[in-house]
């Protein structure tokens, strides 16, 4: 009877050992923190506590061998072993991978050979002179690809759900992190790195569990392009070419549709802004405020205040691509139903009528050669970006 008792609880502990990280985290479930703690801490103790479980159960079997038990105990025991050493295994396959490969060696084309409608968005990369796009339904799949740019490591994550792009540095207490998807997080993607298997969000570059619990990465300054936009400003770029193993896999060109239909888990109501409203999210000085993604594209150019810092937000040549600067004390207006057709400006300062392009630089008149510093901003549904910058201001006029 022992034998038996054995075998149960070994290959019960085992599925639990599975269950339990599987139910908490999985896509369109609210996870609670505690939930999620507790899951993330059994997810890592569960290759080895499910392998103890098996070998427990293989020796009861052993045992009911020896002592030629009834043929039915046998069999029952037969295949509590087969069923914990099945739980055993899966324990080590992390099942977000299957669903969404991983790109572990990405290669790249130039600009002028790549094959990407001109029309879709590209995360735009450039570090100590090196530039490069990756398209993003090609990121959405893979969601992450670790890189090095200018010689600097970093990881290019992508999020589809709350629609996140974001580019992060590898570098940590000196040490080079290699990130893998690792699951979801109340709708944002989840990473893990090999090294400490440190859990991190993709859209704070924060570590919610492991030995860097607490600890946030570097952001890297990225823009959203068109890449049509991209290879006009960056024709020696190098473009991240897709997968052809998994290429087939890749969310058509109206994937936005698609998401806006999902389910949502955290409550927006209270706001009175739909869940999938797109915002171009900025921080300065520690304040966060976000900007209606249609508001900005109507109005073709906004300046506002943030922590008493003037804020520029334009639109691009091409009426869909979105920048962020400081403008000082610079007053802007947008020029884009005025300007002659290739001359590059997108707004004209008030001060002085120098006209000015997408890259935030002064083309012409008495500003001419100057450049705004650029400010870190990306989009992200409204879901996602209140749940994670709570009490963050809105832009509503």
């Amino acid at each position: 009877r022992l034998a038996i008792w054995v075998g149960l609880l070994g290959t019960l502990v085992s599925l639990l050992c599975l269950a339990i990280p599987m139910y908490v985290i999985r896509p369109f479930r609210p996870q609670d923190p505690w939930q999620l703690d507790v899951a993330l801490t059994v997810r890592g103790l569960a290759p080895w506590i499910s392998t103890v479980c098996a070998m427990a159960t293989l020796a009861s079997l052993s045992r009911a061998w020896q002592d030629r038990m009834r043929l039915w105990l046998r069999i029952a025991l037969a295949t509590l072993s087969l069923v914990a050493i099945v739980g055993a295994v899966l324990t080590h396959v992390n099942v977000f991978e299957i669903m969404f490969h991983p790109y572990p060696e990405p290669a790249f084309e130039s600009a002028a050979s790549a094959k990407v409608d001109s029309d879709d968005k590209v995360l735009s990369v450039t570090l100590h002179g090196e530039s490069r796009a990756y398209p993003i339904r090609t990121m959405g799949y893979h969601h992450i690809v670790n890189d090095t740019v200018g010689n600097t490591p970093i990881a290019v994550t992508y999020c589809t759900l709350c629609h996140t792009g974001l580019v992060w540095r590898r570098m940590l207490d000196g040490r080079t992190l290699r990130f893998r998807l690792a699951g979801i997080n109340n709708g944002n993607a989840l990473m893990r790195d090999e090294e400490t298997s440190s859990i991190w969000q993709q859209s704070t570059g924060i570590a919610i569990f492991g030995p860097f619990r607490g600890r946030q990465l570097q952001l890297v300054h990225c823009d959203e392009l068109a890449f049509s936009l991209w290879r006009k400003e960056v024709p020696n770029g190098m473009v991240l070419k897709p997968d052809a193993q998994y290429a087939s896999e890749y969310d058509g060109k109206d994937w936005e549709k698609h998401v806006e239909q999902t389910r949502t888990v955290v409550d927006t109501s209270k706001s009175g802004i739909s869940p999938h409203e797109l915002m171009l999210g900025v921080t300065v000085a520690g304040e966060n405020k976000a900007f209606p993604v249609k508001s900005i594209l109507t109005a073709k150019l906004i300046q506002d205040r943030i922590a008493n810092i003037s804020l520029l937000l334009v639109v691009g040549p091409d009426r869909a691509s979105i920048r962020a600067f400081k403008a000082g004390s610079i007053t802007f207006v947008s020029t884009a139903d005025s300007a002659l057709p290739g001359s590059g400006a997108v707004m004209r300062d008030a001060e002085t009528g120098s006209n000015w392009s997408f890259q935030g630089c002064a083309i012409d008149g008495t500003m001419a050669g100057r450049c705004l510093e650029p400010v870190d901003s990306f989009k992200d549904y409204w879901f996602d970006w209140m749940n994670h910058h709570p009490g963050t201001k809105v832009f509503r006029s």
